[in-house]
């Protein structure tokens, strides 16, 4: 197995110091941080979320896993000195309130910090007013919100109307993703982005956040 696969089944393993020495491995051996992420670690989240999804592993596992990412995810940004990355924006990444489920946006999170992207993460079960608030105090240019029950998503609606009750819809740009969220559902609570995956909303974000400052 190569650095990537064995990094990849570090997660899967759920066993953080594990990973944490394959990724400073990694980096000792002039392996981009980016490549590290995206190559092996990230795979390694995704297949736990399919094995928590079809019922082989439960929720003990699955956040033992996403906290092996989160510290992974350190390691690596900490890698990426303000030298080599500029920041593009500020984004606020929440899991919504009635929903404890976040292996998902861990692995936004990730992504987006390597696209230079200064991410909060509030982690998850977050009520909709204190979202609002923390974006407003730290000046937000993204609010990406994750619901991963179909039962919780209706609080990503509540965040839209809550914004454009507050007059502060316009200031954010708003994605919404999680398993049982379409482009359908962002189109009627009024989002600016779906996104599939992590992959998909760092590309949709990066266009939003460039089409909001050339307007």
């Amino acid at each position: 197995m190569d650095i990537f696969d064995l990094a990849a089944q570090s997660i899967v393993d759920m066993d953080s110091a594990r990973a944490e020495q394959l990724a400073r491995q990694g980096l000792d051996e002039g392996i981009a941080p980016f490549d590290l992420m995206t190559k092996g670690f990230i795979p390694g989240i995704v297949k736990v979320g399919d094995l928590f999804e079809r019922g082989k592993v439960f929720l003990p596992e699955l956040v033992m896993g996403s906290e092996a990412m989160e510290k992974v995810s350190d390691i690596l940004n900490e890698a990426l000195s303000s030298d080599d990355r500029v920041k593009v924006g500020t984004a606020l990444i929440a899991t919504v309130v009635g929903d404890v489920h976040d292996i998902g946006k861990s692995i936004v999170v990730s992504i987006f910090q390597a696209n230079g992207l200064e991410v909060h993460d509030l982690g998850r079960d977050v009520p909709t007013e204190k979202i609002v608030q923390r974006a407003v105090e730290i000046d937000a240019d993204i609010i990406g919100t994750s619901a991963l029950l179909t039962t919780t998503m209706q609080a990503q609606k509540d965040l839209e109307d809550l914004l454009r009750k507050e007059g502060l819809r316009d200031k954010f740009i708003t994605v919404v993703g999680g398993a049982p969220i379409t482009e359908r559902w962002a189109k009627r609570i009024g989002a600016d982005a779906y996104a599939e995956n992590a992959i998909d909303g760092v590309n949709k974000v990066l266009a939003l956040l460039k089409s909001k400052k050339e307007g």
